[in-house]
């Protein structure tokens, strides 16, 4: 072959090309559109000149002819750079092992696609795909910007320019974000020309983070040499060669340190530890939803129902004691992965509740055998490293599923409670978990460095499976969901502390933190420090609301997350008694779990009252179990001053950074846009209403969120409270039913006493503000706590008192009657107008009825001749009543809607009782103050009028609206 190449080209051409060509196609459109048609490219739907003063991307590129076709030419100029430029930087960043140069390979051909759509199909040719294109694009952009930043050497110039571009690239989202919403929704002069700004910001980061190969690529040359006339010859007449000159080798101390590496640890890469991270998301995700599923059952029986059984499926690795089963998944992982991820999440496809929960059953089984045989494998490789890393991997597959849950309003859009009506995500999730478990590797050749010293100085087996167990409930008890700690420590208005949104953010990135510390610090001073700081988080969080209060669960959580890695570490050194030690932990796990129940639960089930309202030992036996582990980590082997390798710390500590800049995105987009107004605030109207909806679970358990929103915006309800509501525990999934629904229907809401508080749960929602309000825990000394809200709203300027109350269980009379006095006295006690949305127990004008609807509590029954009532019962005084409606449940629950209408008097308006009780037909009554026309007959979804009582309106009331 020839030496002298015909052609010789720094890649440095190709680079250049690309940016010069990109950045053309923009500044030109720009200048092109600015000079013959600016007026027209800052106008858009709400504004235009001068209140709009600079032009989108969208519309300078994709609205005029002829700067349309001008970038288009010089856009698809840069198609050649741009496909050479992802092949070169696949060749000058190519790792053997490294799924990463094919992860920027492939992603990068998919954003260049991608681009495509958004350039060549505009907003004006198709809306829809023009958005979906260009949302891939910046998607995309996220593997694309990772996988090249990571690939760049280490601790050079060019790749800390490259990762602060990217921060910046997506840092830029938020604003961006905010903005679009301030002219989207609030349509705010001006906020479209700001979005512009933050808009080209994107572009111009996009074409700096390329632009860095030009500086990569300067001792990188193409070289196009001829071949000899041979027989190669007709297979090829050209031979292009790369040649990189001056690359720097590797020095001898790293090839001593890669020598030193314990055999084995390269069995596992930084893509099976992805693998892994999603097979943590897969269990976390079947694990929570077992208990939620199980709870359906006494849920609807109203007390043990048998299939509580099926919480047995957890201790599974009392299997692994059978001789070969462990070795069978230890050398084939995959299985228990692939089958925990078909049973437990592919079960959403089975509409037969009894059916669906034996699937989860079996796919939580799989999933703990899993969780058990992999740890054991890291255990018998004796490496500290790789099992701290495979601890690091489960807490992030934690905080993914956790942050999914942020982002779906506390919901995991993959239970199998959820499908395509109520907003699942199942299909992906089964693809993605099966992609995972495809992936999962374990090691399974045993390193020779520390074997004799690791294996003969075990810690305390007793010790060991408390302390794992605990940390099993630990997690599920209080880090499944941001918002379940901030629901401990919420206690009414005014706001004296977090709120799920924005402050679950916060959660996520503690636990993110928590997760790098427990990589970085593994000395016993530094696990004992972050104990301190734990227990104390602890009992703060048990003892103080608000931010006092959080701030110590933020300790807790920063604990638990970063102790995962010793709890691992501890547990790996029984591998060769895993069955019999994981059996065990999981006993204590499931112990602790009915602990947690109970405490709330005890008039259901066997030795109840012992733990009634005892969250305080549920949480303190937690913590003690886990303290046991800790000392027993104190006091034995060796290498417990382990440092994990800079690049592995790095590796993960991106995923969380990730991770936390994705919940700061999630807060943002979640924040209110404006506040909330009343449907008929022309007349004055406050439509009530009442329904205890059996813990957002129905009929055929499936998640009845989105189905209860639309029932009451449907019924145009300003006002309303939900009963039996309170689903932050383990067995209702850590789930705050309030965020999605007040959120949606743009409502302030009160959660109600929190769930450390002990009782079924009640929740106010209001269009109006709430200005304060005050949880009461209503006398009950046998039976369920009762819970209550007494909170005052501003309804058109007057204050007006809503009390949502939820009374004891029936068999319960003595503490009925107390509680019919106690909440009297509270209603008693405000010379303000006032509603009351209520669970009684009661028949009307019965019993306990005229304790609620006496002289003493000023109140009057919404309508005395509906004797058709037994739980749910609507109160109010000095208010003028204007209507009163029973709408059927339709399959969500196994109680109907309860409404009633008001019109708020004006100030200093003469009240009388005769007229609000008086009565008119309804077609006397002006059209805004009358029920929606939809619920007749039929009605809608399911829900129909059981009754609807004649509209009641002093008829001179109506003449002077």
């Amino acid at each position: 072959m020839s030496s002298t190449p015909l052609l010789r080209v720094n890649a440095q051409v190709i680079a250049i090309a690309h940016t010069v060509c990109s950045v053309s196609a923009f500044v030109v459109a720009l200048a092109v559109g600015c000079s013959l048609h600016y007026l027209k490219i800052v106008r858009n739907e709400h504004y235009g000149y001068p209140d709009e003063w600079f032009p989108s991307v969208s519309a300078t590129i994709g609205d005029r002819y002829p700067e349309r076709s001008v970038f288009q030419i010089l856009i698809a100029l840069t198609s050649g750079p741009r496909f050479l430029l992802l092949f070169t930087d696949y060749v000058r960043l190519y790792r053997a092992g490294s799924v990463l140069p094919k992860l920027g390979l492939f992603t990068g051909i998919l954003r260049t696609v991608s681009c495509g759509g958004w350039v060549y199909i505009t907003s004006t040719d198709d809306h829809s795909v023009h958005d979906f294109c260009m949302i891939s694009y910046i998607v995309l952009t996220i593997p694309w910007d990772t996988a090249v930043t990571l690939l760049t050497p280490p601790r050079s110039s060019l790749r800390r320019r490259r990762k602060y571009t990217a921060f910046a690239f997506f840092g830029t989202l938020v604003p961006l974000i905010y903005l679009y919403i301030q002219h989207k929704v609030k349509i705010v002069p001006g906020a479209y020309s700001r979005y512009a700004y933050f808009e080209w910001s994107l572009i111009i980061w996009d074409i700096i983070f390329d632009s860095w190969s030009i500086q990569d690529f300067k001792d990188l040359y193409i070289e196009v040499r001829p071949s000899k006339k041979d027989d190669s010859y007709f297979a090829t007449n050209f031979n292009v060669k790369l040649l990189q000159q001056n690359i720097k080798k590797e020095t001898p101390v790293e090839q001593k340190s890669e020598s030193l590496s314990p055999k084995g640890t390269q069995l596992i890469t930084f893509k099976h530890s992805i693998a892994d991270v999603i097979n943590s998301f897969i269990f976390w995700t079947v694990y929570s939803s077992l208990y939620l599923c199980i709870w359906y059952f006494p849920l609807w029986h109203m007390g043990i129902s048998g299939y509580e059984a099926t919480a047995a499926s957890t201790l599974s690795p009392i299997l692994l004691c059978i001789p070969g089963v462990q070795r069978l998944f230890t050398y084939k992982p995959q299985i228990a992965r692939v089958l925990c991820c078909l049973f437990g999440i592919g079960s959403y496809l089975v509409v037969d509740p009894a059916s669906r929960l034996l699937l989860i059953g079996i796919g939580c089984a799989f999933g703990c055998i899993a969780l058990v045989v992999e740890i054991s494998a890291y255990g018998r490789l004796n490496n500290i490293e790789s099992t701290k890393t495979y601890a690091s991997t489960f807490t992030l597959g934690l905080i993914l599923s956790a942050l999914c849950k942020f982002a779906f309003w506390t919901e995991n859009p993959i239970w199998p409670i959820m499908n395509a009506k109520t907003g699942g995500w199942n299909k992906t999730g089964l693809v993605v978990g099966l992609l995972g478990a495809l992936l999962t590797k374990v090691p399974t050749t045993p390193s020779t460095k520390h074997s004799e010293e690791l294996s003969t100085k075990r810690p305390c087996f007793i010790f060991t499976f408390l302390g794992f167990g605990s940390l099993i409930f630990s997690i599920s008890h209080l880090l499944t969901d941001t918002s379940t700690i901030i629901r401990w420590t919420w206690t009414g208005y005014p706001v004296r502390g977090p709120t799920p949104a924005p402050h679950g953010a916060i959660s996520l990135c503690v636990m993110c933190a928590g997760v790098i510390a427990g990589l970085v610090y593994s000395s016993r001073r530094a696990v004992n420090l972050t104990t301190v700081l734990g227990v104390v988080g602890a009992i703060v969080l048990y003892m103080f609301p608000h931010w006092t209060g959080y701030i110590g669960g933020m300790l807790y959580v920063f604990w638990i997350c970063s102790l995962v890695p010793t709890v691992f570490l501890q547990a790996s050194k029984w591998a060769h008694r895993a069955g019999s030690l994981f059996f065990c932990s999981f006993i204590v796990a499931l112990i602790l779990t009915l602990m947690h129940v109970w405490t709330v639960a005890y008039a259901f089930v066997p030795l109840g009252p012992y733990m009634r309202e005892r969250s305080d030992i549920v949480l303190g036996a937690s913590v003690v179990l886990l303290l046991g582990l800790v000392f027993g980590y104190s006091s034995t082997g060796s290498g417990v001053n382990y440092r994990v390798k800079a690049s592995v710390i790095k590796k993960l500590g991106n995923v969380c950074l990730l991770f936390a800049v994705l919940s700061g995105i999630i807060a943002v987009q979640r924040l209110p846009v404006e506040k909330p107004k009343p449907y008929h605030p022309e007349s004055r109207l406050l439509t009530a209403g009442i329904w205890t909806i059996h813990f957002g679970l129905d009929n055929d358990m499936w998640a009845s969120q989105t189905r209860m929103r639309d029932a009451m915006k449907d019924l145009e309800v300003d006002v309303f409270g939900l009963l039996e509501s309170d689903t932050e525990r383990v067995v209702m999934g850590n789930r705050d039913l309030t965020e999605r629904i007040a959120e949606d229907l743009n409502m302030y809401t009160d959660y109600g006493p929190g769930p450390n508080k002990n009782t079924w749960g009640c929740a106010l929602f209001s269009k109006f503000p709430i200005l304060n309000s005050t949880h009461y825990l209503m006398p009950s000394p046998v039976g369920e706590l009762a819970c209550a809200i007494h909170a005052t709203l501003d309804c058109y300027g007057e204050p007006v008192d809503v009390v949502v109350f939820h009374s004891g269980q029936e068999e319960d009379v003595e503490d009925r009657r107390l509680q019919s006095n106690k909440l009297a006295e509270v209603m008693g006690s405000s010379d303000k107008p006032m509603i009351l949305m209520s669970y009684l127990v009661t028949k009307p004008l019965e019993g306990n009825y005229n304790t609620f609807v006496s002289e003493k509590s000023g109140m009057h029954d919404i309508d005395p001749s509906d004797d058709d009532r037994w739980c749910e019962y609507i109160l109010y005084k000095k208010l003028h009543r204007t209507g009163y409606a029973r709408v059927s449940r339709g399959t969500i629950t196994d109680t109907e809607i309860q409404s009633g209408k008001f019109i708020i008097p004006e100030p200093g308006e003469t009240y009388d009782e005769a007229y609000s009780q008086s009565r008119i037909d309804e077609e006397d009554v002006p059209a805004d103050m009358r029920y929606p026309q939809k619920f007749y007959g039929d009605g809608v979804r399911g829900h129909h009028y059981h009754v609807l009582m004649s509209q009641s309106i002093l008829s001179e009331l109506i003449m002077s609206r």
